[in-house]
């Protein structure tokens, strides 16, 4: 496995990239203060610049790490952040990581997560050297579960109760892909 860090990703209609403070705005415009959002991805909302100013501070100081996986969604046409996309957690050990991702509102339902997703995986397999991509969703987030398919996961099971959350439990399911079944597509 070769850990290089985040470097910058391009596909027809996204720029993957490191995040910059120069984000703050956008990130609050698109996704970081919608409840909706945030409440798929399983994060806080951050409604105030210091906030989301903050969570910049951590995200830009893990790039000084070679296993710190952490991009920015800029969509090309409106040079707006239209979300993130991460290799959440890293298993240098083991080969593998897990995707997580998020795209606001105005944002979702042209196919970003899917092509996002896609370059990751690309990504994974053909820089770092990853033997094993994997990523989990929530059973009720339907859309997840589509970008899911269409990047070409296989569904692996699923977590009972994994979550107590606003009073009940939820489940995770858990899906992957092998390097050999990406090199056979």
């Amino acid at each position: 496995m070769n850990n290089i860090g985040t470097i910058s990703i391009e596909t027809e209609r996204l720029l993957l990239r490191r995040f910059e403070y120069s984000d703050c705005t956008s990130m609050l415009n698109n996704w970081v203060a919608d409840e909706n959002v945030q409440l798929n991805y399983g994060e806080s909302v951050y409604s105030t610049e210091d906030e989301v100013k903050g969570l910049l501070d951590k995200y830009i100081a893990g790039y000084q790490r070679d296993d710190f996986y952490r991009w920015a969604i800029i969509d090309k046409a409106s040079n707006e952040c239209a979300g993130q996309i991460a290799f959440f957690l890293v298993d240098s050990k083991n080969h593998f990581a897990e995707i997580e991702y998020c795209i606001g509102t105005k944002f979702q339902r042209r196919g970003y997560a899917t092509e996002a997703t896609k370059a990751l995986i690309r990504f994974g397999f053909e820089k770092v050297g990853l033997h094993k991509v994997q990523i989990c969703a929530r059973p009720v987030n339907k859309a997840s579960r589509g970008v899911i398919e269409k990047c070409g996961f296989t569904y692996e099971g699923t977590l009972r109760d994994y979550f107590f959350k606003d009073g009940h439990y939820e489940s995770r399911m858990y899906f992957s892909i092998l390097q050999s079944e990406y090199l056979e597509k």
